[in-house]
C-alpha cells in the first residue's frame, strides 16, 4: 500500500518561534492578556464614542436638512463723504434690517441644485414668523409652508406623528405636541394663525413630536400655498432644503451651490459649529487613548521578548554556531511578536465587542432602544486586529535585532 501523504510541516523559523513561546508559557500568557485587554479597551471605547456621535448626528439631522439655501442678505451701500480733494472719510454704516423675501427664481435654482453631484433630494418651503391664537392664549410660532411629499424626503415628519395625519390639505395644519398642550389643542380643533398683515383659521390635522422642545413648541406646518398667502410671498419660497449622499461632504455641496447661484447656502456643520467642535474633541480624546494603549501594548511585547532574548542566549548561540543565519534568528523573534499581536488582537476584539454589546443592552429607553448606543462595524474589527499586529511586529523589532547580533561564542559562554 502506498504510504499516506505526510502533513506539511511548518518552516523551521516558525517551529522555533512557537517553541520559544511554549517554553516561556507564563510570560506568553501574561503578554497575551495585556494585548487582549488593550485591544478590548480600544474596541469598546471606539464603538461607544462612534455610537454616541452617530446618535447625536442622527438626532440633529432628523429635524433639519443637510444644506439650507436662502435668499442673499440685503447689502448696505454706504455713501462715503469725501474731502474737497476727493479723499474718502471714514464713516459708520448701520447694518440693514433683513426682510423676509423669496429666493429669486427659486424654481430654476431648485432644479439646478437637484442636478448637482452628491445631492439626493430638494424641497422648497416658505418659512416666517407668526402668532398662533386660540381663545385668550397666544404663542409666537415658526410658520412652515411645505408640500408634504417633498418635505418628507428631507425630514421624515411622518415618523414623528403621534396623532392625526400630515396630508395638509387646504385649511389644515400640523402642530407640535408642546404647542398643542399650551394652547389646549386636539386633532380637529380650530387654530388661528396671524402674521403682521394677515390671518387665517386652520383645522389641526395632526400632532407631532420631534424630541426637540423648541421645535415641538414652535413649529406649525401648513400647505405651502397657505404660507405664501399669510406671509405675502405669493408664488415664492424662502428656503430650499437639501439632503446629500455624504453628510460630511455637506459643506462642499453648500459652497458649490453658493458659487453657482446668487444665494446664501449653509451646511448643517456650519449651522451647528458647537456640535462639531464637541464631536472633534471626542474623536481627539479617543485617538489619544488609543495611542497610549497601543504604546503600553508595544512596551509590554518588547519587554517580554527582551527577557526571552536574555534567557535564550545559550540556545541562540548554539544555533548561530551550527550555521543558522542572522536573518533566521531575526525572523524567529519577529514571528513571536506577530503571533502575540494577532492572537491577542483577535481575543481583544471579541472581548471588546462583547462588552460593548452587553453595555448597550444593560440600559434601555422605554421604547427598547439603548440609552448609550454603540457602533460596531467590520472595519473597526479589522482595524483593531491589523493595528495590534503591526504594533507587535514593531515592538519585536528591537529584541529581534539584538538576538540576531549576538556573538555565538559570547552567547554560549554567558548563557
Amino acid at each position: 500500500m502506498p504510504a499516506a501523504p505526510r502533513a506539511p510541516r511548518l518552516p523551521y523559523d516558525w517551529l522555533l518561534a512557537l517553541r520559544f513561546l511554549r517554553e516561556g508559557r507564563a510570560q506568553t500568557l501574561l503578554i497575551l492578556l495585556g494585548i487582549t485587554l488593550g485591544v478590548g479597551v480600544i474596541v469598546f471605547l471606539t464603538a461607544l464614542i462612534d455610537g454616541l456621535q452617530q446618535n447625536i448626528i442622527a438626532r440633529t439631522l432628523g429635524v433639519q436638512p443637510h444644506v439650507t439655501v436662502s435668499a442673499p442678505d440685503d447689502r448696505v451701500r454706504a455713501a462715503w463723504p469725501r474731502t474737497d480733494a476727493g479723499t474718502p472719510l471714514l464713516s459708520q454704516a448701520s447694518p440693514r434690517a433683513q426682510r423676509l423675501r423669496s429666493i429669486p427664481g427659486w424654481q430654476q435654482t431648485a432644479t439646478g441644485i437637484a442636478a448637482l453631484p452628491g445631492v439626493r433630494d430638494v424641497a422648497a418651503i416658505v418659512s416666517g414668523p407668526a402668532s398662533a391664537v386660540r381663545g385668550q392664549a397666544e404663542r409666537q410660532v415658526a410658520l412652515l409652508g411645505v408640500v408634504p411629499g417633498e418635505y418628507q424626503r428631507i425630514v421624515p415628519l411622518d415618523s414623528y406623528l403621534v396623532e392625526g395625519n400630515l396630508r395638509l390639505q387646504a385649511g389644515e395644519a400640523a402642530v407640535g405636541t408642546e404647542l398643542a398642550r399650551e394652547l389646549g389643542l386636539r386633532v380637529g380643533d380650530r387654530l388661528r394663525l396671524q402674521t403682521a398683515t394677515r390671518d387665517d383659521v386652520f383645522i389641526v390635522a395632526g400632532l407631532f413630536t420631534v424630541g426637540v422642545r423648541e421645535a415641538d413648541e414652535r413649529w406649525v406646518f401648513v400647505p405651502r400655498r397657505s404660507a405664501q398667502t399669510l406671509l405675502e410671498l405669493e408664488g415664492g419660497a424662502t428656503h430650499i432644503q437639501v439632503t446629500v449622499d455624504d453628510i460630511f461632504a455637506a459643506t462642499q455641496v453648500a459652497e458649490s451651490i453658493g458659487d453657482r447661484y446668487d444665494v446664501k447656502s449653509e451646511s448643517w456643520m456650519q449651522v451647528n459649529r458647537q456640535l462639531m467642535t464637541g464631536l472633534r474633541s471626542q474623536s481627539a480624546s479617543s485617538s489619544i487613548i488609543r495611542f497610549f494603549v497601543l504604546v503600553s501594548v508595544a512596551f509590554g511585547i518588547a519587554s517580554v521578548l527582551a527577557v526571552s532574548v536574555a534567557q535564550k542566549q545559550r540556545e541562540i548561540g548554539i544555533l548561530r554556531a551550527m550555521g543558522t543565519r542572522r536573518t533566521m534568528v531575526l525572523r524567529v523573534f519577529l514571528i513571536q511578536g506577530g503571533v502575540l499581536g494577532v492572537a491577542g488582537s483577535l481575543l481583544g476584539a471579541l472581548a471588546g465587542t462583547g462588552l460593548a454589546l452587553l453595555f448597550a443592552n444593560l440600559a434601555l429607553n422605554p421604547d427598547g432602544t439603548p440609552v448609550v448606543p454603540v457602533m460596531i462595524t467590520p472595519s473597526l474589527f479589522v482595524t483593531a486586529v491589523l493595528t495590534a499586529t503591526v504594533t507587535g511586529l514593531v515592538a519585536a523589532a528591537l529584541p529581534a535585532r539584538r538576538a540576531a547580533r549576538l556573538d555565538p561564542v559570547e552567547a554560549i559562554r554567558n548563557g
